[in-house]
Order: structure tokens, then C-alpha cells, then sequence
């Protein structure tokens, strides 16, 4: 768990201050500066050009409207970009929840939500973008683990969106489309970090919120099995932002299941990177005896 909090010298450079997902320590947050010498007259031009990791750290503290920004200005320049396809259908479905609220009647809370029909659109825009990239990587490779991996990705954002954020029972054509690619990644990577997380929050999904006749129908889920996946993932040696995914996903389990103890565990790692994720804040204010005065 946390191998943020086990971060050596050399992982320094990449946590910056409290950003939920995305990392850089002490430098700023998503401006890459660069500067270049103009040959004729001596005077410095500066560049402001964003990177996946410039809109990794705004997703992971919490500034879903920053990371959406700027996976748009990714995905502009590189329409082929896969990885800006995903993290921005992300954050959109990020600011979609937090938009909507908690409210039981989803159906009415969209209706009263003046941003909503904006961010829905943008992200099924993205989405069909993303997931023709993909498909269309997948026609000339069948056997493209990025296609595969990102076509997965992209449609349990769109399963977590019907299912979830907007409590419609539909998207059961990208479900088995995710189901058969993160397998397929599986078969061929059994290690993929990213990969084990994407499968085993469907594992979760269709154990806690279907019925157990539909559950049988899409495959069978497994709750129990989710949480040591994700344990296992969450342990696993990776790439500083994979692992701060598996992390975030195992908090965001234990919250679920009301395993506080854990819970809070998890999120005094992660704070410490991302102090300005207010997720992170209100739960440990809350939960957390040593947060408290």
C-alpha cells in the first residue's frame, strides 16, 4: 500500500504539492516552461505547453476542471492521444458527480444541474472519440495492449457514468466490451497494475450493484476477490502515478465498505502528497483522531 509514502530521492522531482493524481513537488503546477534564445535579437520566448502529467496532478487534487482543461488541449494537439481520451472522460465524470450532488432522484437533480448537460456532452464526445482511436488501433493490431487497455478504460467510465453518477441501467454493450479487453490485457500481462485495478472495480460493480440474477447474466462479480486485487495492485512496484491510482482505488473501497480504519490509513499516505485534495482533507477531518485538536 502507498508506495508513495516509501518514495526515495529519485521520486522527489515527481510530488509536487497536494494534487489527488497528479504529481510535482514544490514546482509549479501545470506550466511547462520552457525557454528559447531567439538567434536574431537575444530575447528569451517563453512557451506554456501542458503535460499528461501536468493534468494527472490537477485530477488527483481534485481539480477535475483543470485536468479536463487540459487532457482537451492534449487530445487537440494529438487526436491519437488514448491516455488524454481516458483521464479527461475522468474528470468530466468527476465533475458530473460532484455537480449532481448526492440526491437519490438523479433523474431530477440533472434536470436542476445548469453545468450538467455541458459536461455530459463533453464527455460522451470524448468518449466516442476515444473509444474510435481504439477501436480503430485494435482493426490494425488485435493484439495492441494500449488499444485494448484504453478501450476498457474508456468504457467503464461510461458503465460508471450510466450506472453510477446518473442511475440509469444501460451501457451493457461497452460493459462487455471493457470485460473483454482488461481480460485480454490480462492473458497477455498478468502484472499490468492499471489493467488489475480496471477488472477488479468490475468485479465490485457487478457483486454490490446488481441483482444476483443479473449479476450471473454479465459473468459474476466478486467483492471479496475485488479488495485483494486491489490489495495486490496497490502493493505492486510501478510507475509513481499507477500507483497512486491503485491507492486512491483501494481508499476509495475501503470508504465504500466502511472499512474506516483502513480507510484512514490510506488517506494520511496520500494527503501527504496531495494536501489540497479536499476529499482527502474532509474525510480524515472527519475520521481521523489525529487530525483532530
Amino acid at each position: 500500500m502507498l508506495r508513495v509514502m516509501r518514495m526515495g530521492l529519485r521520486d522527489l522531482s515527481l510530488v509536487p504539492g497536494l494534487v489527488p493524481a497528479v504529481i510535482a513537488v514544490g514546482l509549479c503546477q501545470y506550466v511547462g516552461v520552457c525557454l528559447a534564445q531567439s538567434a536574431s535579437d537575444d530575447r528569451s520566448v517563453v512557451t506554456n505547453h501542458p503535460s499528461l502529467d501536468d493534468a494527472r496532478r490537477s485530477f488527483y487534487g481534485g481539480r477535475y476542471d483543470a485536468a479536463a482543461t487540459l487532457t482537451l488541449e492534449l487530445r487537440t494537439e494529438d487526436p491519437e492521444n488514448l491516455a488524454a481520451y481516458e483521464l479527461r472522460t475522468s474528470a468530466l465524470l468527476f465533475q458530473l458527480k460532484a455537480a449532481l450532488g448526492d440526491q437519490r432522484d438523479k433523474e431530477k437533480a440533472f434536470k436542476a444541474c445548469q453545468i450538467c448537460p455541458d459536461l455530459l456532452a463533453a464527455f460522451l464526445d470524448d468518449t466516442a472519440r476515444g473509444q474510435a482511436v481504439a477501436r480503430a488501433r485494435l482493426r490494425a493490431d488485435t493484439g495492441d495492449e494500449e488499444g485494448l487497455f484504453f478501450l476498457g478504460k474508456l468504457d467503464l467510465n461510461y458503465v460508471w457514468l450510466q450506472l453510477g453518477t446518473l442511475g440509469r441501467k444501460t451501457g451493457w454493450d461497452e460493459y462487455w466490451e471493457a470485460r473483454r479487453s482488461l481480460d485480454a490485457v490480462l492473458k497477455r500481462d498478468p502484472g499490468n497494475v492499471r489493467a488489475r485495478v480496471a477488472r477488479a472495480w468490475i468485479d465490485y460493480i457487478v457483486d454490490t450493484r446488481m441483482p444476483w440474477g443479473t449479476s450471473w447474466l454479465l459473468g459474476g462479480g466478486n467483492k471479496k476477490r475485488a479488495f485483494v486485487v486491489m490489495r495486490e495492485a496497490a502493493s505492486a512496484d510501478a510507475d509513481f502515478y499507477t500507483e497512486v491510482e491503485a491507492d486512491f482505488a483501494l481508499w476509495d473501497l475501503h470508504v465504500r465498505e466502511r472499512k474506516l480504519t483502513e480507510a484512514v490509513e490510506i488517506a494520511r499516505g496520500l494527503a501527504q502528497h496531495f494536501p489540497e485534495n479536499r476529499d482527502l482533507a474532509r474525510f480524515l477531518e472527519t475520521h481521523d483522531s489525529r487530525a483532530k485538536p
